[in-house]
């Protein structure tokens, strides 16, 4: 297994530490991070997340400028994606901080793609992310995080960019899904 792939195997790894430090019943206290109240536990969980999507972008780095792109690369990478955005989103529900009927749109157009990808996987055809789904999911990494940080810093102008950064990242998610199987179609058209 090559550094990239690796380092994409770590953002795995992180996802349970995420659940535990924000789902087990922890009290470390409250804290005030600018301008917003949250509890402790919700800092520390925010800056796994952060940690963990940051790897999104230094596996890329690492696969492109060692040229150590492979298959299982482009399999992982989106797989790792849908798993850390997936637990975060469910977490942000049962925290009551974003609505369900959001991440469930969210959730249920990443298992479409995964779908896509598995038909496409079994013609030989490995497709690596594209423009749109690298949009969505940087929108829904910015999104989560404004809403874990409890929309810190845009708390003292009493601005609700989490909330706007989560509508932002459900059109992204649409946008992107809509795409990904407007140009890959061909998946469906039977050819026997």
């Amino acid at each position: 297994m090559n550094l990239p792939n690796k380092i994409t195997v770590s953002r795995i790894f992180l996802i349970p530490l995420f659940l535990i430090i924000m789902l087990a019943p922890l009290n470390w206290g409250e804290m005030m991070f600018l301008g917003a109240e949250m509890p402790v536990k919700h800092f520390v969980g925010a800056l796994i997340f952060i940690i963990a999507a940051t790897t999104d972008w230094i596996d890329g780095y690492y696969a492109r400028k060692l040229d150590l792109v492979t298959n299982l690369g482009k399999f992982l990478d989106p797989l790792a994606d849908k798993l850390l955005v997936s637990a975060a989103l469910i977490v942000l529900v049962e925290m009551g901080l974003a609505p369900s009927w959001i991440v469930i749109i969210i959730i249920s157009r990443e298992f479409a793609v995964t779908g896509l990808r598995l038909v496409l996987a079994g013609e030989g055809e490995v497709v690596a992310a594209g423009q749109l789904g690298k949009i969505k999911t940087w929108a829904q990494i910015i999104a989560i995080s404004a809403l874990l940080l409890h929309n810190a810093i845009f708390e003292l102008i009493n601005l609700p960019f989490a909330t706007i950064a989560l509508w932002v990242a459900m059109f992204f998610t649409i946008w992107s899904g809509w795409d990904y199987f407007k140009h890959n179609k061909k998946a469906f058209v039977n050819s026997k």
